[in-house]
């Protein structure tokens, strides 16, 4: 605490790039220990989904589609499913958990009265919800392999790419959260922006399938780029494209956040 309390902090502009420092670690923190005490039921309730999804879908529909390109339904599923369980955990905690914290809880406020920046603290935000995702799609791996799914050495890889897939969609659900005024607002974004993005997005079926300009679209979105990064891996293959994949979800990671940082300036400064 004291070499916290030693640094002074400061008014940035609203436009200024966002400025970091170790300071955010014990906000960090504190998330993760609050997070602690509900560890279990927080990851069951985020691994559910995708494993409802695998076992109805990969078995169901997987008995009448045995293979999509040569890949068995219920891998092609599988290394799908995990991103967009990726995307929706860090969505979920930058959007209603984060808004607590600022809006309803006033945390956010508290921590700005002790010396920190409101810039450690969306990076902090970030952060966090980026590592409770990989929390979930680490649980969610270790079920794969118990189905004799993933059971490669590439696999390992499928970490630091999920996430990369973390940052990027907690980045964007902050510039949702810097500017909704209710929870009622994310319902919008989960309905317009995250649920088109899976069906376009590789999970349930080849984007080879949809409309050339549906498939350009396709190519752009950061769920997709993350597909195309981990399916591979997943089944022990080294994902073609690569370096235009991950930047992708860089260039939607450092942007957003950028834009996150500026809006929650402009709410909670001036």
């Amino acid at each position: 605490m004291d070499a916290i309390s030693a640094a002074p902090t400061r008014t940035p502009s609203t436009w200024a790039v966002p400025s970091f420092s170790t300071r955010f670690m014990p906000i960090w923190r504190r998330n993760f220990l609050v997070w602690r005490k509900l560890a279990v039921a927080s990851v069951l309730g985020n691994i559910a989904d995708p494993l409802i999804t695998l076992i109805a879908f990969g078995y169901g529909l997987g008995s009448l589609v045995q293979t999509v390109n040569g890949i068995p339904y219920i891998q092609f599923l599988a290394s799908g499913s995990i991103c967009m369980s990726i995307m929706m955990a860090s969505s979920f905690e930058a959007l209603y958990s984060a808004f607590s914290r600022m809006h309803v809880q006033k945390t956010w406020d508290a921590l700005l009265n002790a010396p920190l920046d409101l810039d450690d603290v969306v990076l902090a935000e970030m952060l966090w919800a980026a590592t409770k995702a990989i929390f979930s799609g680490v649980a969610i791996l270790l079920v794969m392999f118990l189905l004799g799914i993933g059971l490669h050495p590439h696999t390992v890889l499928v970490l630091p790419v999920l996430f990369l897939v973390g940052m990027t969609f907690a980045s964007i659900g902050l510039v949702v959260n810097a500017v909704a005024h209710g929870y009622e607002f994310f319902t919008y974004y989960f309905t317009l922006v995250l649920t088109p993005m899976i069906f376009l997005s590789g999970v349930y079926y080849p984007t080879a399938q949809l409309p050339g300009w549906l498939q350009i679209v396709s190519h752009l979105l950061p769920l997709s780029a993350a597909v195309q990064l981990v399916r591979p891996l997943i089944l022990g293959q080294w994902p073609v494209d690569s370096l235009f994949n991950l930047a992708v979800p860089v260039f939607y990671c450092v942007g957003a956040f950028y834009v996150a940082t500026l809006l929650t300036r402009r709410r909670l400064l001036n």
